[in-house]
């Protein structure tokens, strides 16, 4: 059974509201969240490198993005291409191991928030990210069919 999206809202605003609290001698409002965890800045890392890896672990389209753009870079270099061209593969790469763990969050989050019901938007939302990802991709591939063909076809003697 669905619960009304206006209820859902208002336990929303309940829990954030809860959430914060005065500060006595400012006046500033202090938010209680998540942004506290991470005392220190090797604390920060530790915690985006336990994202990175239970992305790598959790997920195969990340491990397959990982490999396949590993192997772009390696062609890259054997290819002789200029640090520039080498330099858009690896930012086009990073874009799409970027929007893979975009769309990892994004399931969680929507699965976190609507649990094990149907709702259309949560499908629209992670939809939306998986589509993302794709169009990523597949952006990635011309790109690099772009810097890397010429090359290619010139090492090959075509």
């Amino acid at each position: 059974m669905l619960v009304p999206q206006e209820s859902n809202a208002n336990q929303r605003r309940d829990r954030l509201e809860s959430a914060e609290t005065m500060a006595p001698a400012s006046g500033k409002v202090r938010r209680l969240g998540a942004w506290q965890v991470a005392s220190d800045l090797p604390s920060s890392f530790r915690y985006a490198a336990q994202g990175l890896s239970y992305g790598f672990r959790s997920q195969r389209n990340f491990r397959i993005h990982v490999f396949t753009g590993a192997a772009v870079f390696a062609l890259g270099l054997w290819l002789e291409l200029p640090l520039a061209q080498l330099a858009v593969l690896v930012l086009t790469v990073a874009a799409v191991l970027v929007l893979e763990l975009i769309n990892t969050a994004t399931e969680a989050v929507v699965d976190l928030a609507i649990g094990r019901q149907f709702h259309p938007l949560a499908r629209v939302a992670k939809d939306c990210a998986a589509a993302a990802v794709l169009v990523a991709a597949i952006s990635s591939l011309v790109i690099a069919a772009l810097l890397m063909l010429p090359a290619l076809l010139a090492r090959l003697g075509v």
